[in-house]
């Protein structure tokens, strides 16, 4: 019986991530990233992880203030944070997010600010989708590693 809850909490970590890969959310970089992880850095990949969620709130809140702001006009630093934030999201496996980036940098090439802000909004929502999908996972993963920890005493 020991065990049982960990292999199934296994089995839902599985199934959350081919659901993430299946609807592009996350590509082969997450795994890579997940290979770095070993016993002398348990929490390797939600520290690399929680890292970009702190980069990409400063990120957001950047880009939202440039987008509110009703004189704006500086096109080129909304670039250099869009490709700070494509940076990141690839290197922690973000596909989706990436591809937002791409999409939105292309708006701000163009000095769009309707498509800016289509594109922050975006962002946003896929921002927030990944950071809830991936807590989720972080979840399902701490509770594994307590589940296959979990020692009953013996029965006299």
């Amino acid at each position: 019986m020991l065990g049982l809850g960990a292999e199934r909490l296994r089995a839902d970590m599985n199934r959350l991530l081919a659901l993430l890969f299946h609807q592009g959310v996350l590509d082969e970089q997450f795994l890579q990233l997940q290979q770095l992880q070993d016993a002398t850095s348990p929490n390797f990949v939600s520290e690399v992880v929680n890292i970009y969620f702190n980069e990409s709130e400063k990120l957001l809140r950047n880009l939202r203030g440039l987008l509110l702001d009703r004189e704006f006009s500086d096109y080129k630093k909304m670039g250099i944070h869009l490709n700070q934030f494509m940076g990141s999201s690839s290197s922690i496996g973000a596909k989706r997010v990436r591809n937002v980036c791409v999409a939105f940098r292309a708006a701000s090439e163009q000095n769009n600010r309707p498509g800016c802000l289509r594109g922050l909004e975006l962002l946003e929502h896929e921002y927030c989708y990944l950071k809830n999908k991936l807590h989720e996972l972080f979840h399902l993963e701490q509770q594994r590693l307590l589940a296959a920890g979990v020692r009953y005493p013996m029965q006299n």
